[in-house]
């Protein structure tokens, strides 16, 4: 392989590499066809920050092995499918929102976007940390899957937790809103589809910020503790989803319990 003497590894430009952590260290050159056979061969041995940035490493890798014209037969076989990983049959979806992100762009304008990588960081940590899987992370939204209800609501009261701990640039209050919902979605080459989706987003839109509402679904694989109180919301008829789903909302003592009526939906029975 061609070596890398500290002075020509610096002059190389960061797309030279596979993958550059939060640090910028850079790891995996992908310089040449002799690097990019040894990225090939190395790159279970990385320890990626999340599954995020292992997924980009991959994808990076593969565009320079094609650039090179070289074959990953071997790494095609073991990385090319991540979703391979990710959980199938009966799972349970986490997915956030930060409230009043627009409000927030305005007051700290460039510095929104190290707000927002602060954020799923720590939304990050907290999935990783629960067992779970980030699915996405697009805009102010951030989609995660596990394997059951526990493990997801651990992860949620995690996050809710680092939200409120901040620190945040000038001390703004940054609020996600939250839901659970489980269901049997199909997972595909391209990620989950099926009802499950639909209704995990319908959920989360009609919460507030610091609120984090679980689908009847999910509140079936969970056991009642003495710190965890899962308060009737009702059942909620949301646009586009044929059935009505009965709400529950997560509460504990260190965390915002007193929120508004749910902010999208019809109420069609009362809480009981």
């Amino acid at each position: 392989m061609a070596r890398l003497d500290a002075k020509t590894r610096a002059k190389l430009p960061d797309s030279a590499f596979a993958y550059v952590d939060s640090h910028g260290k850079r790891r995996l050159p992908i310089n040449d066809a002799s690097h990019v056979r040894n990225a090939l061969s190395r790159f279970n041995q990385v320890q990626f920050e999340d599954e995020s940035a292992r997924d980009r490493a991959r994808l990076r890798l593969l565009n320079a092995a094609k650039k090179h014209g070289v074959v990953p037969i071997g790494f095609i076989s073991a990385q090319l499918q991540p979703l391979s990983r990710l959980p199938k049959g009966h799972v349970t979806f986490l997915l956030t929102d930060i409230e009043s992100s627009t409000a927030l762009v305005e007051r700290l304008d460039a510095r929104y976007g190290t707000l927002v990588s602060g954020v799923r960081q720590a939304m990050r940590r907290a999935t990783r940390g629960a067992g779970g899987h980030e699915i996405d992370a697009r805009g102010d939204e951030f989609f995660a899957v596990f394997s059951d209800g526990p493990s997801a609501l651990a992860a949620a009261l995690a996050i809710q937790r680092a939200m409120r701990a901040g620190p945040w640039p000038e001390d703004v209050e940054v609020r996600v809103r939250m839901a659970l919902h489980s269901g049997r979605p199909t997972l595909t080459e391209t990620g989950y589809v099926g009802l499950a989706v639909h209704t995990t987003a319908r959920i989360c839109y009609g919460a507030h910020g610091g609120q984090i509402v679980v689908s009847g679904a999910t509140r079936a694989l969970l056991e009642p503790t003495e710190s965890v109180r899962l308060r009737s919301l009702g059942a909620w008829r949301f646009h586009g989803l044929r059935e009505p789903e009965e709400l529950y909302q997560v509460e504990v003592a260190d965390l915002a319990r007193s929120f508004p009526e749910l902010r999208a939906g019809v109420l069609v029975v009362p809480p009981r």
